[in-house]
């Protein structure tokens, strides 16, 4: 099961990207500067973006989906409970997964951006997908929630999950890095290996491997249980 970005060209104007891999089973983290194309990219693997040219092949993924940044973009339901419905999942233990209990019969529109982009991923990672693709999905949350978030995305539920973020300070466990660096998508490999080739890499990686440690994951509690190690 994977999605494959076939000698992928995308354009818009004068700028463009090129990107050729593929994304197979397990939780890939895609980064790049602020305007390198990550958007573009999660949403032409989405199918929602036309490409100038190659292609995206999809083997054993029927059931894929998209989280745009801004929650606000998904909604259909009226109500709280009218949109966790359309869905087709359980009310009270979706508001319980994204901290909202008490708040079913609230407008959808009156919550918080941070409120609704946690009602929104609850509903979404808590659905059945053979493949999720995640465009900023820390934006507007605390680190409670983004930690709540790398929980569920850790859990696997998803054979493909692919993350597209800038996130420094909070992140899940991964399984490949990719980068995106002028106009192209580089694999930089499998963690752990790929970590000192990630060259944007939050500090307390790299500070982890300046000090000689090396990080068995991304995440920062990896970081520091590197250096432990190293000084036991």
């Amino acid at each position: 099961m994977h999605l494959n970005a076939d000698k992928l060209s995308l354009s818009h104007g004068e700028w463009t990207l090129s990107a050729n891999g593929i994304f197979g089973e397990g939780v890939h983290l895609v980064t790049g500067p602020v305007g390198s194309g990550k958007t573009t990219l999660a949403s032409a693997l989405a199918g929602i973006f036309e490409p100038a040219s190659g292609r995206i092949v999809r083997e054993g993924v029927s059931r894929l989906s998209l989280s745009m940044q801004f929650p606000e973009y998904h909604v259909t339901g009226f109500l709280v409970k009218d949109e966790i419905r359309s869905w087709h999942l359980p009310v009270t233990e979706t508001l319980r997964k994204s901290g909202l209990e008490g708040r079913q019969d609230r407008k959808t529109l009156t919550l918080s951006r941070g409120e609704l982009k946690r009602l929104h991923l609850a509903c979404l990672l808590g659905s059945p997908w053979d493949a999720v693709i995640l465009d900023e999905p820390f934006a507007g949350l605390d680190c409670k929630e983004k930690r709540r978030v790398c929980a569920t995305i850790e859990e696997k539920r998803h054979p493909v999950t692919i993350i597209f973020t800038h996130e420094q300070a909070v992140l899940p466990a991964a399984d490949v890095i990719w980068e995106i660096e002028v106009g192209t998508l580089i694999c930089r490999g499998r963690v752990p290996e790929a970590i000192p080739a990630w060259k944007g890499a939050p500090r307390y990686l790299t500070r982890a491997l300046e000090e000689g440690a090396r990080p068995e994951n991304i995440r920062l509690q990896d970081a520091k249980e590197a250096l432990c190690r190293m000084h036991a």
